[in-house]
């Protein structure tokens, strides 16, 4: 027996046939849409040169516990040789700082109860200048000092560059310029052309040696020289026609 279906459930049918069509034709092409855009990174660099630097220092002594009011005195004698040699070296007051004496004791396990108590006492010196290579020069000659008895230590010099806020702007703008130049590049290769800036992003600054492709993606920020390159690289996506 032949089943009949009555017309309005055939219009029903054609309409929901129609419906999910359209949807499916919709989703098809937002689909396309959200595809259509190409994601590159721009990056610039722009070598520059210290201009501050930091010295970190230090003198100490090596006393015995009935001899530490002896070995203070002879701190404070060493702090002013210190002090002196810095000053007659062109080092400005203010660009010195000092810190008081720390005290530590030594301890030697391989040796019985009844062993003398011996302490180290040291200060530390900090000399903080906009003048780089007249510190360089004067940390590379510290033999005055030991020549007058001081025992004095040096650590590495740390070199900064102030500007990198103004820096960054420039950097920023020449990175966007790069990375939509890239865009370009892969985009017209194939017959499209690169449309408005979807978004972008900036990482983060690196503070790097010349040269260096050290990069880190915290960033970086290497002390160690004079000269360096800062660089500045920026994430951009792009639609495209």
């Amino acid at each position: 027996m032949e089943t009949k279906f009555p017309k309005s459930f055939a219009w029903i049918l054609g309409l929901s046939i129609i419906i999910a069509f359209a949807v499916f034709s919709y989703s098809f092409y937002s689909a396309r849409q959200l595809d259509n855009s190409l994601s590159v990174t721009g990056s610039a660099r722009k070598q520059v040169v210290s201009d501050s630097v930091k010295w970190m220092s230090g003198f100490s002594r090596t006393v015995l516990q009935q001899d530490l009011k002896s070995g203070y005195a002879q701190m404070a004698k060493d702090q002013a040789i210190v002090i002196k040699f810095l000053q007659e070296k062109g080092i400005a007051d203010s660009e010195i700082n000092i810190s008081t004496v720390f005290m530590g004791q030594n301890y030697y396990y391989d040796k019985g109860a009844s062993t003398p108590k011996e302490y180290n006492l040291n200060q530390t010196v900090e000399v903080k200048s906009s003048d780089v290579q007249k510190i360089t020069d004067i940390a590379k000659n510290i033999q005055g000092l030991i020549d007058q008895g001081v025992i004095f230590s040096t650590q590495n010099l740390e070199y900064y560059y102030s500007k990198l806020s103004e820096l960054r702007v420039s950097l920023l703008a020449e990175a966007m310029k790069d990375a939509e130049a890239r865009a370009k590049s892969i985009v017209e290769s194939g017959g499209a052309k690169v449309g408005p800036l979807k978004s972008a992003s900036m990482g983060p600054v690196q503070v790097l040696s010349v040269g260096s492709q050290d990069v880190m993606d915290y960033g970086s920020y290497d002390t160690s020289k004079i000269d360096k390159d800062v660089m500045v690289t920026v994430r951009a996506a792009y639609t495209i026609k």
